[in-house]
């Protein structure tokens, strides 16, 4: 796969024309420690998102990662943009791409996004989709063999999300049939009939692996919150492209599921590693995901439609974002990464659970109307630009220590380091702030 000519002219006109310099930049206080500068209103918050999203994140990918020789994308860059050309890539990162521009695109019509969006989109089918069986494989070498070919729950439903965003602005009802088909896989294959939810995995067959089939990220539970939230995700979009009565109920159900089984009604934290019947398995707390899901459930619930199942979804959203605004919030603004109990377990500062709560907790506030959840966002927001922004290399760094040191090890662009995170939150701000804008 190349671009063309013409796609080349339009890549580098869009990236000439986006390169901006955000209102937020952080200034290096002694040291070399970045200050934190908040927001001063909506309107210098949304120019500051505008700039990050348009200056940044969409350039940094369309210029860093593309292979132009061997078509998809680079496995594994640095902090430092190295590439690592024989790195190991993976059908999630080229799913969240895919997603990201397709959705770009469809705000900002900017031709250079619906390329990238096209690049990934012929990635995904050529290199990771299963000929035989259906559904997408795991992971693929640089040069496009596939290695790992068993089907990864979570895998599979970010390929939902991306193909029906993808069909959403290009209306390319191969796009949406490949979406369907692997609905259909999963509910086939990975839904427990008996206690419901989902399991984690698959053969490459879709046979059910029963110990084997763990959490890709290592959990203790052959179900997860976090393939949860996620199939939810992935169905909601898909539901916005395709309103069919059965993955409706699905839905629907998924988010039962969810409230009654997965959201510890006490702490009003997500059990992050469940058996098959949902007893829990440990005692961990993430609190990225406690305030991602509470804003993707209120949107899920929008979808639904229905009156009564919104209030439900609101009360519980709102009870999350308060116990994760009380326990999950550091002084600085920025969201720890992992706790129990007993106290802190991994202070880090990724780079997805900062986005995810900026958003989470603006979330709220539409919800509430209490103004310490806007407040909340907007440290937060101003915590990103100093600490998460690379305004060196460009992007984010995918983590940070709590005393704010970059943690190098930890690549720019892998299989699971995209920009879906951080792109996504910068969308969903600015259509936030957008629609509170015009209320008032």
């Amino acid at each position: 796969m190349h671009w063309s000519s013409k796609s080349l002219a339009l890549l580098t006109l869009s990236l000439s024309a986006t390169v901006l310099v955000g209102p937020l930049m952080a200034e290096k206080a002694p040291r070399g420690v970045p200050t934190i500068t908040v927001p001063a209103n909506d309107a210098a918050w949304r120019e500051s998102i505008e700039q990050e999203l348009r200056g940044n994140i969409l350039p940094f990918w369309i210029k860093h990662t593309v292979d132009h020789e061997r078509g998809g994308f680079y496995g594994e860059i640095t902090n430092d943009l190295k590439v690592d050309k024989n790195a190991v890539r993976g059908a999630l990162l080229t799913s969240r791409i895919l997603w990201t521009y397709s959705s770009a695109y469809s705000r900002y019509k900017d031709p250079a996004y619906l390329e990238m969006a096209k690049w990934a989109y012929d990635d995904l089918i050529k290199v990771y989709w299963d000929n035989e069986y259906g559904g997408l494989y795991w992971t693929a070498s640089a040069d496009g063999k596939p290695m790992r070919r068993d089907k990864q729950i979570y895998g599979q439903v970010f390929g939902v999300y991306a193909l029906s965003e993808y069909y959403r602005v290009t209306h390319d009802q191969a796009a949406l049939d490949k979406a369907i088909q692997i609905y259909r896989l999963v509910e086939e294959h990975a839904k427990d009939p008996v206690n419901g939810g989902y399991f984690e995995g698959c053969s490459r067959e879709w046979k059910r692996e029963g110990a084997k089939a763990r959490n890709v990220t290592g959990g203790k539970g052959t179900k997860t919150q976090n393939t949860h939230i996620h199939i939810l995700e992935a169905y909601t979009n898909l539901l916005r492209a395709w309103p069919d009565e059965g993955l409706k109920k699905s839905h629907r159900d998924l988010i039962e599921v969810l409230i009654t089984k997965i959201v510890d009604p006490k702490t009003h934290h997500l059990i992050l590693f469940l058996s098959d019947d949902f007893k829990p398995q440990g005692t961990d707390i993430s609190y990225g995901h406690d305030i991602e899901f509470s804003w993707l459930l209120t949107e899920a619930a929008d979808v639904q439609g229905d009156a009564a199942l919104k209030e439900r979804a609101k009360a519980v959203a709102l009870d999350i974002a308060a116990v994760t605004l009380a326990e999950g919030v550091d002084t600085d603004g920025s969201l720890f990464y992992e706790s129990e109990p007993g106290g802190k377990t991994d202070e880090h500062r990724e780079w997805w659970p900062q986005a995810e709560s900026a958003v989470g907790f603006y979330n709220a506030y539409q919800l509430s109307g209490d103004d310490k959840y806007r407040q909340t966002a907007m440290r937060e927001w101003g915590y990103i630009e100093a600490f998460m922004v690379d305004h060196k290399n460009g992007e984010w760094f995918r983590a940070r220590t709590k005393a704010g040191k970059v943690v190098n090890r930890e690549a720019k662009v892998s299989l699971w380091k995209c920009p879906y995170h951080n792109g996504r939150s910068c969308l969903e701000l600015l259509e936030r702030l957008e629609k509170t804008s015009a209320a008032r």
